[in-house]
């Protein structure tokens, strides 16, 4: 499993961040300082480092000085916005930028980003019995293979990243459809009574009244 550090001295902006990062099945620790988060980077491994740059102690660019040689992935999630502040960031050499205040979903979306560019990025996801194969293109559940089509896999993947966050049918059609797409949103309710039925989640994958589906643990 991707582990991932979270260096954030805000406990309830720590919280936030590591119940997205549970969301998405990573495995997650937090430390609220430099000097403490450059401890634990010693004695463990890390796949990515999420680092706050106003810390107690040890700030985060100097922080991330001491560390960058060990080449571990790493995005400053920061108040400092300034475009300064971003340029000295970036030309640091650090892999990405996110400013708070911050959308969890963006912030998945980044790392995903990050891991994918280091080759860290998980093959496989879980959900509850259910092991989704991403690179291979297929879904087992309780050991037996379940036959999707394209759009139904990339349905489940998208809901399966998301759970336990409400997805609108526009968000869906954007992401599975793309832009370009000019059917009727009836289609995603025609694949969702389908992924429903293959998958015995009837109760799983909740209707959300008027806005679209919600994949509940």
């Amino acid at each position: 499993m991707i582990k991932i550090l979270v260096v954030e001295d805000d406990i309830a902006v720590a919280n936030l961040i590591k119940l997205n990062l549970n969301t998405a099945n990573y495995e997650s620790s937090i430390v609220f300082n430099g000097e403490e988060a450059l401890s634990v980077i010693e004695s463990d491994r890390f796949d990515l480092i999420l680092l706050d740059v106003m810390l107690p102690k040890v700030d985060g660019f100097t922080l991330f000085e001491k560390i960058k040689p060990l080449g571990i992935p790493v995005i400053f999630l920061t108040a400092k916005s300034s475009v300064a502040d971003k340029v000295y960031g970036l030309k640091a050499g650090v892999d990405d930028y996110m400013t708070k205040p911050f959308e969890g979903i963006e912030l998945l979306a980044r790392i995903e980003n990050v891991l994918r560019h280091y080759n860290k990025k998980s093959n496989i996801i879980n959900f509850k019995d259910t092991e989704v194969y991403l690179q291979e293109m297929q879904v087992k559940k309780n050991g037996e293979m379940i036959e999707l089509t394209l759009k139904e896999f990339e349905l489940l993947v998208f809901l399966v990243q998301n759970k336990n966050i409400v997805l609108t049918r526009e968000k869906i059609i954007e992401k599975i459809w793309g832009y370009d797409y000019i059917g009727e949103t009836r289609t995603i309710d025609n694949h969702i009574q389908k992924l429903r039925k293959k998958l015995g989640w009837k109760d799983e994958i909740k209707t959300v009244f008027k806005l679209g589906y919600r994949l509940e643990e």
